[in-house]
């Protein structure tokens, strides 16, 4: 079975023809430039879930981003108090599962995208989520501290929190207004503690991703691994390509 080797040096990151960003990667959530390698993101530290592509962008963002983050901070430090006594170990689970959750960004994303069959059916953006439940063991990489027990494709109605619903709406308008078709939701899971993140998606024709039916044993291999350099597979004119 493939589990994307590192593809020769001459396909790697090539560009495809159309060039186009692709929603599905990281953005940063102030201008939607996407990350490059040479345009390396930081998470805001204080709800570790968004990203910017500077510090600048970052303190433009912060009146809009207040509620949500200092919201997330509050959810990290409760969870992080309750954590132990519900047969967890490490008392910054939920900062864990975040540091996890950013690692592993557009592996997650490849695999919410696969899981709902956006390529097919772009309507599933609006209704489902992907829930990936995992569980806790310990390691001296925060993001190899957890496996995959098990996923499930969830209404969207699965998601509660209302300051939640509501950044996920914001992130869909955005994603809408630029042409997209919405915010693909991955939630990940661990015991009581849980990690939504959302991922603004293109629209299919834009998006050159192949169709992958094996993406749960490929999102499994490359999180037992600790491998952080998922590239999804895109056949294109110019031939197959990697990211």
């Amino acid at each position: 079975m493939s589990y994307y080797p590192h593809p020769a040096a001459a396909n790697y990151n090539t560009t495809p023809m159309h060039a186009q960003r692709q929603r599905g990667y990281r953005i940063c959530d102030q201008c939607g430039t996407p990350e490059t390698p040479s345009v390396k993101f930081r998470l805001c530290g204080g709800c570790m879930t968004t990203q910017y592509c500077s510090q600048d962008c970052q303190k433009i963002h912060w009146p809009s981003h207040k509620t949500i983050c200092q919201h997330t901070a509050a959810q990290v430090s409760k969870a992080g108090s309750v954590a132990p006594t519900a047969g967890y170990a490490d008392e910054h689970l939920a900062k864990n599962l975040r540091k996890f959750a950013s690692a592993h960004t557009a592996l997650l994303g490849w695999a919410g995208f696969q899981a709902l069959q956006l390529k097919r059916v772009p309507a599933n953006v609006r209704q489902n989520a992907l829930l990936v439940e995992l569980s806790y063991h310990d390691h001296m990489e925060s993001h190899r501290r957890f496996s995959i027990s098990s996923t499930h494709i969830v209404p969207r109605t699965y998601i509660r929190d209302a300051l939640v619903i509501q950044d996920i709406q914001r992130r869909e308008e955005r994603c809408r207004t630029n042409g997209g078709i919405g915010t693909l939701v991955v939630i990940l899971q661990c015991g009581g503690v849980s990690q939504v993140m959302p991922v603004e998606v293109d629209p299919p024709a834009k998006i050159t991703w192949d169709v992958r039916e094996d993406w749960p044993s490929v999102l499994n291999h490359f999180v037992e691994s600790g491998r952080t350099d998922f590239k999804p597979i895109s056949t294109t004119a110019r031939g197959v390509v990697y990211g």
